[in-house]
């Protein structure tokens, strides 16, 4: 082989894997939620808006979809943090009665990881600050946090220290269960913008978000999906400047 020929068919090797390497690129980029995050999105959202009934056939399709018992559970112990302790509750004593009815018919579902330990060398208010932190982006500013700083304190140490704290659940899961809680209650649209931009710095990418949105629309209602969707829009202007 002559040497024009070797650097003629290099070249073309080298164009061919560049072409390659930015398609799949490009396809990582427009991939939407799988299935298991976007069984985290209905759970998510009818424990937030209290509607039971449904959230029981959310439950089995995430477990029928491969979440684990204890990935479920994650979901439905962090919803008190937003949608409060009453729903929250109802949520566990939903998937209890689920587990049972299972366990009945014969199903064995996957327990799935615990938590690790929490660092010993560190208070719940130090881990939730370092976790927040990397979570904006930067250290949390307002001015609640000199008026009222007991809710500065319980954000940083029992949110995002004791709850988010907990490795059992991915911090892109997380967020894909709190978007979709606060995208199913009413008055909350600064929340719902705040964690719309954590979903971006947790490396959740805009096709992704509007899959969530088009799972809101389809099992929860379109007034719901074109807020959040309204919301989406005015993070993404946001960020391009």
């Amino acid at each position: 082989m002559n040497k024009q020929l070797t650097v003629i068919l290099a070249g073309i090797f080298i164009s061919v894997f560049s072409s390659l390497t930015i398609s799949e690129a490009q396809t990582m980029k427009n991939k939407g939620l799988n299935a298991k995050q976007e069984k985290i999105v209905i759970i998510a959202a009818f424990t937030a808006n209290g509607d039971l009934q449904k959230l029981k056939s959310a439950l089995n399709e995430g477990l029928d979809a491969g979440l684990t018992i204890n990935e479920i559970k994650e979901v439905l112990v962090q919803m008190y943090a937003y949608a409060g302790f009453p729903r929250s509750l109802n949520g566990i004593n939903t998937i209890i009665g689920v587990l049972e009815e299972r366990e009945r018919k014969g199903i064995k579902d996957e327990l799935g990881k615990e938590p690790s330990p929490m660092p010993a060398n560190k208070s719940s208010i130090e881990l939730g600050t370092e976790i927040q932190t990397s979570l904006i982006g930067a250290p949390a500013t307002g001015k609640y946090i000199t008026f009222a700083p007991a809710i500065d304190k319980f954000l940083k140490g029992h949110l995002f220290g004791d709850i988010f704290g907990r490795d059992n659940l991915d911090f892109q899961s997380r967020e894909i269960a709190t978007i979709s809680a606060l995208a199913n209650i009413e008055g909350v649209n600064p929340q719902l913008e705040s964690h719309f931009n954590i979903g971006f710095n947790v490396d959740l990418t805009e096709a992704q978000l509007r899959s969530l949105i088009s799972v809101l629309e389809a099992k929860v209602g379109k007034k719901e999906a074109d807020n959040a969707n309204e919301i989406l829009n005015k993070v993404l202007s946001s960020r391009a400047k």
